[in-house]
């Protein structure tokens, strides 16, 4: 499929995630095959509001080769505000959320609460894709109150989107239970533009299983969570001719094809390294915590090392400890 006139066979696609997918962590995945990343979600009132929060999560790296900015918002008029903005004018293309299912944005009657509310949602697709040449694609779910997925994926369509993201949950079932691909399917069936899947990809079975709804690309987002690495062992034609001074090291896979602890290691120390050029090091102690136990979730460690991830106030004394459970020698 073409994604901001980028001709890209079954794109692999690095979900937006609140808090996740910062600058760094999306640089990292683009090194291992993220064909395209997504910001974390940008609110187009708060843009104007706040901007420098908005500029600070608008941050981007020469790493990402197609870069989009996810959206979000009830009101038409700062919708289409936000696609002119000159905030996101470094990126690719546009795309509105109408499937988050967290409580602040629904009461607000955005994200996926605008599913319950098709002619505002139509009304945001058509004057955001009428304001801008770029591409605006839309994110939903099954549903919110009622599944309506197929009528809400066919307004996208006659609305004006180039294509849509579905995640094949309802907002009742947030992030449990197992995504629906027999629904994905029956959107693909249905509509004529392309239709990328996303829900539960974390393997290269659920992968298959995924493909297997005929969809044009896939999106993966807590499969990815402490494992940006995630989109090489998913398509390692992705990642053939990859850069060796990002991360400083000549190899990346072992001779079984395995990504190395010590490239894990290293790609750790690189999404640090470029937050600590764009941010304060008090804010990042905070902020890496979580990044931090997400990194070491397969790692074998006793609870009060763990503890002391989930408490980090010395990112380098965590590094060590994260060195150590890679079995890394220390330089």
């Amino acid at each position: 499929m073409k994604i901001a006139g980028e001709e890209i066979e079954l794109p692999l696609i690095l979900a937006p995630m609140a808090g996740v997918t910062d600058v760094g962590f999306r640089a990292v995945a683009s090194f291992f095959g993220a064909d395209v990343t997504v910001s974390e979600m940008l609110s187009a009132r708060a843009m104007f509001a706040n901007p420098t929060k908005t500029q600070y999560m608008t941050l981007t790296t020469e790493q990402e080769k197609v870069k989009i900015a996810q959206i979000f918002g009830h009101e038409p008029e700062f919708m289409q505000m936000a696609v002119q903005s000159p905030l996101l004018e470094k990126f690719n293309s546009f795309d509105i959320n109408m499937g988050c299912p967290a409580p602040k944005i629904i009461k607000n009657g955005e994200g996926a609460s605008l599913m319950d509310n098709l002619s505002l949602a139509s009304k945001i697709i058509s004057t955001c894709k009428k304001a801008t040449t770029k591409q605006v694609s839309v994110k939903f779910r099954k549903g919110y109150r009622t599944e309506n997925f197929l009528e809400f994926a066919k307004m996208c369509e006659d609305s004006g989107a180039d294509y849509v993201t579905f995640h094949a949950r309802t907002v009742a079932q947030g992030y449990s239970g197992t995504a629906d691909y027999d629904a994905i399917a029956t959107v693909k069936a249905k509509l004529h533009i392309p239709v990328i899947g996303n829900g539960d990809v974390f393997d290269e079975k659920s992968l298959k299983l995924m493909c297997s709804t005929g969809v044009d690309g896939v999106m993966i987002g807590r499969g990815s969570l402490g494992k940006p690495w995630i989109f090489a062992e998913l398509s390692k034609d992705k990642i053939k001719n990859y850069d060796k001074g990002f991360l400083g090291i000549e190899n990346i896979f072992d001779s079984k094809g395995k990504i190395t602890n010590l490239a894990k290691f290293q790609t750790v120390k690189k999404h640090i390294e470029i937050l600590r050029e764009k941010f304060d090091e008090k804010w990042l102690e905070n902020y890496i915590r979580k990044h931090f136990l997400w990194y070491a979730r397969e790692l074998s460690m006793t609870a009060s090392v763990r503890n002391k991830l989930a408490t980090c106030d010395n990112i380098d004394e965590c590094l060590k400890i994260l060195q150590s459970s890679w079995g890394i020698s220390k330089d």
